[in-house]
């Protein structure tokens, strides 16, 4: 009763009786308009038939548009409400300015090298061609002389992000979608505060959603009493209003503009494997950069944070550090949901569709949609060697449905399914014939690839290819394979939920 209690007054528990209440009242309208005016069902049919025709004409996923379609032809009263709450990405005319600020500074500050971007050609054009395109569409330019390093597991990559924090002279900046009190938190914060009494310019973003049940609700106060500059990302409040689904799930350690770490690693525990593992064994992975494309990372930061705090003079950018014996190419990459680009996906079905040999992929979630199942299945059907790791143990189980619901499609396509047995998959890992890699924060389910603010670094022949081939080597025979016969055993009940899943899940 104690722990009701205590949920029901923490912020979490305030904020979903703020949002039932609201539901409360919108059903109790609907009701009383649909009782003393039967008129109203034909003309919100009228209503539903014309939003059904806009949701067509617009630029979302055709799967996305779908779900909608379907739930307001199901349910005229009731969908289109929900639409006009939830549905797309409407920007008022505030967030326009600021989205545009966060572009302008990343156009400003971030311009490609022609002679890098012709050396990559030289070498490999069909590398160049994606290259150029996160260039062209994400102002995200492409790099030389700088070393890639690999952690496949997270305490390899915390052991590391701490050893590089106690070398920092000049500034920290983090940006991360959890951190939770624990020993890694600790461990980084005693860093920070040291940092920050020596005068380093110390910045800390993080999403307020997700630290929601991990942190109090003026955390980043706390934290200034200790000299560290830190803004929560897009408060959660219990108001109705879609911008609550784009979160910052974007994961950022940056230091003195030299070094620069990203991956699925988060600040808590767990990603550490310590305390309490009801998933089992974590398994995750992150990459740490020196020298020139550290740039990139670091006007990413500050131009989120410029967005946070609307700052509308740009923060002074270091000088970037070269290191010219590093080998291949590096291009860290942002993608926004606050347009009508999907940078992350579009970098993915780029890997595979120019893949020769092989496409490896590590993935906590597979909820894609047709396009990307086709992709996939047109790339295995080629003769190219696809296989995707999964999680054998789930965080959330709705979620494990609905990506145990797309096995069967994929296999049958030939594409090689893997469960990881000892436990959960965080890793967000491609790799494509031993020459290209991704490795970030972007999922395969559409939060990542549509709502989310996310980010990823694309290396063609750097020098933790090798690491990452490795990874996948070790991690393969610690799953299970899925054959079609045994995605096909399912029961009808639970075909008929993941059918609904399946349909459901772009507006999950």
């Amino acid at each position: 009763m104690k722990g009701f209690f205590r949920l029901l007054f923490h912020r979490v528990g305030l904020v979903a009786v703020g949002i039932i209440l609201q539901l409360a009242v919108l059903f109790a309208m609907l009701r009383y308009f649909w009782d003393v005016a039967p008129i109203l069902d034909v003309g919100m049919t009228v209503l539903a038939w014309a939003l059904v025709l806009y949701i067509l004409s617009d630029r979302s996923n055709p799967a996305y548009k779908l779900a909608w379609i379907i739930l307001i032809i199901g349910f005229p009263v009731f969908g289109v409400f929900l639409y006009v709450i939830f549905g797309g990405n409407r920007l008022s005319k505030r967030l326009k300015k600021k989205m545009s600020g966060m572009e302008r500074t990343l156009q400003t500050h971030l311009q490609q090298d022609e002679a890098v971007m012709d050396a990559l050609r030289w070498h490999e054009p069909d590398a160049a061609v994606q290259a150029q395109y996160l260039s062209n569409t994400a102002h995200c330019p492409v790099y030389q002389n700088t070393e890639t390093v690999f952690f496949p597991s997270g305490e390899a990559a915390i052991q590391q992000m701490l050893h590089e924090l106690e070398r920092a002279e000049r500034s920290i900046y983090l940006e991360y979608f959890i951190i939770a009190h624990g020993e890694v938190w600790s461990s980084v914060l005693e860093i920070l505060k040291r940092k920050a009494a020596e005068g380093v310019d110390v910045r800390l973003i993080y999403d307020d959603f997700g630290c929601i049940r991990r942190l109090d609700y003026h955390y980043d106060r706390e934290l200034e009493a200790f000299g560290i500059q830190a803004r929560a990302f897009n408060r959660f409040v219990p108001l109705l209003d879609s911008r609550m689904n784009n979160r910052d799930h974007r994961k950022f350690l940056i230091i003195d503009g030299c070094v620069g770490f990203t991956g699925g690693v988060n600040l808590a525990d767990e990603y550490a494997n310590l305390g309490k593992r009801p998933f089992g064994h974590w398994k995750d992975c992150a990459v740490m950069l020196r020298g020139d494309a550290v740039w990139s990372m670091t006007v990413m930061f500050l131009s989120m944070w410029n967005y946070i705090t609307e700052n509308r003079k740009v923060d002074p950018m270091p000088e970037p550090v070269y290191r010219p014996d590093a080998v291949g190419y590096v291009q860290p990459y942002v993608d926004s949901p606050l347009d009508f680009e999907a940078v992350g996906r579009t970098v993915f079905s780029n890997m595979i569709t120019r893949s020769r040999k092989r496409v490896w992929i590590m993935t906590p979630y597979l909820i894609i949609d047709d396009g990307m199942a086709e992709t996939l299945t047109n790339a295995a059907k080629a003769g190219i060697d696809v296989r995707i790791i999964t999680p054998g143990i789930p965080d959330k189980k709705h979620v494990y449905e609905m990506t145990r619901a797309n096995y069967p499609a994929l296999l049958e396509g030939k594409v090689r399914i893997f469960e990881y047995t000892p436990g959960f998959i965080h890793s967000k890992l491609f790799l494509a014939d031993d020459d290209i890699a991704a490795v970030g924060t972007v999922n395969l389910d559409f939060r990542s690839l549509y709502l989310h603010f996310e980010d990823g670094v694309w290396i063609y022949r750097g020098n933790c290819m090798e690491q990452i081939r490795q990874d996948f080597d070790e991690t393969f025979p610690m799953c299970r394979e899925v054959t079609a016969e045994q995605a096909r055993e399912v029961g009808l009940l639970r075909k008929l939920y993941r059918a609904v899943l399946r349909l459901l899940s772009p507006l999950m």
